[in-house]
């Protein structure tokens, strides 16, 4: 049976081939250092775990960010490979969209600008800060222990002022993975100012999103008779406001979905229109209202005209994943942390942060699916699955044994004051 550390070392093994000779290992040591570090994600604060004995100069670390002969288009296809044959073997693959910004300091941060902080931007208030807007795209999974899903970041790009918008990106990044994926149907779920792909040249792509309460909405073109002149119609009778539709609804249709684990029940209206504004195709209308009234109707939509409303009140309500991405990758990771500036620097780093979410859940989960590899502390006995936090952990703990055990010996681990060593070091970050 292999070690937790030759586990972790043959899944990043993986991606050597991206590298030159010395870089692959610079990139275990580095990557792992960074998994172990207790001090700030920065490239002075994670040397001294990733290199403890000095075997490659500092300056390769440093270099590592900025002017490393590597791709990180590469690392995303490689890992999104990975992982869609690990959690997607058949069926449709479900992706979820969104942009999240990176809060960093310095005028002189490549690619940094002033974006709206959507965390502390309210309807009333628009807070911006300084840092890197970022589009990621993640493959939404269901683990092994139920529950909410997890949202693993397969690609990314960063938005640059007066360049590529969000939407171009995008766009960018869906068609990449469906050349990663030739043969695979893709679903894509976005918040209501990604609906415009609704509209783009994405073949074998289903788009699943909100659409504006405002939105002009028509009835499909009635039937054309035969022999009359003239151009035939491209779109019906102008349908009213979704509030207003909703209101004079009198067909509900109670149905049961998941939402992020849990079953719940709604009342649902579909219809087939046409959003000409947005696409030139029909797009499928689902309504949902709260059978108890305690919530407002939510309008959503899918490209898919065939496909089930429960299936896209359960797509989009499992697409809460990505901001838990965003958050753990920022605040277990340090993903805001590294101090780069100039070059590639800023947004490799930002997109190993991402990256290295992903393979800590990847390895996690590899392990043992169904051991559980998490502590029920005394305060929080309810605990039925597991938290980034604990694969971090887990992952931790592994690596810090197998370290201690390299540099004292095979008997230092089974020393109770190694062990209390081991522990405190395993949720240290």
């Amino acid at each position: 049976m292999h070690t937790i550390s030759s586990t972790w070392s043959e899944l990043l093994g993986q991606f050597f081939q991206m590298f030159t000779k010395p870089g692959g290992e610079i990139f275990l040591s580095f990557m792992t250092g960074w998994i172990l570090c207790t001090a700030r994600r920065t490239v002075t604060g994670i040397l001294p775990f990733a290199d403890p004995m000095g075997k490659h100069a500092h300056d390769a670390y440093h270099r590592f960010y900025p002017d490393a002969r590597w791709a990180m288009s590469q690392l995303w296809h490689t890992l999104a490979l990975i992982l869609v044959a690990r959690f997607c073997p058949q069926g449709v693959v479900t992706l979820a969209l969104d942009d999240t910004l990176f809060h960093h300091t310095g005028r002189k941060i490549n690619g940094a600008g002033y974006w709206r902080d959507a965390v502390r931007s309210t309807k009333k208030s628009i807070v911006c800060a300084w840092g890197l807007n970022l589009v990621v795209l993640t493959l939404q999974i269901q683990p092994p222990w139920g529950g909410e899903p997890l949202g693993l970041p397969i690609n990314m790009r960063l938005h640059r002022k007066k360049q590529k918008t969000l939407i171009e990106l995008a766009v960018e990044m869906i068609q990449q993975v469906c050349e990663w994926l030739p043969q695979r149907a893709i679903r894509v779920v976005g918040d209501g100012f990604y609906a415009t792909l609704a509209g783009k040249p994405l073949a074998n792509v289903t788009i699943i999103s909100r659409i504006r309460r405002d939105a002009r909405l028509y009835d499909l073109p009635p039937r054309r008779r035969t022999k009359r002149r003239g151009r035939p119609r491209t779109k019906g009778k102008k349908l009213a406001k979704l509030e207003k539709m909703a209101a004079h609804i009198q067909n509900w249709k109670a149905i049961m979905f998941s939402q992020r684990g849990t079953m719940v029940e709604r009342l649902v209206y579909t219809r087939i229109v046409l959003w000409p504004s947005v696409s030139r195709k029909p797009i499928q209308l689902v309504i949902s209202r709260d059978p108890q009234g305690k919530e407002k109707d939510d309008f959503f939509f899918t490209t898919d005209i065939e496909m089930s409303a429960a299936e896209v009140l359960s797509c989009y309500s499992d697409r809460w994943a990505i901001e838990d991405t965003f958050k753990q990758t920022k605040q277990s990771l340090g993903a805001q942390q590294p101090q780069n500036y100039k070059a590639k620097g800023p947004e490799r780093a930002a997109a190993l942060g991402l990256w290295l979410y992903s393979i800590v859940w990847l390895w996690y989960i590899n392990q043992k699916p169904h051991q559980q590899f998490y502590r029920v502390q005394p305060w929080y006995r309810q605990k039925s699955t597991p938290s980034f936090a604990d694969a971090l952990s887990c992952l931790r703990r592994g690596l810090w044994r197998e370290r201690i055990k390299a540099m004292f010996g095979n008997s230092s681990v089974h020393d109770n004051k190694f062990d209390f060593l081991i522990e405190a070091l395993a949720n240290a970050a």
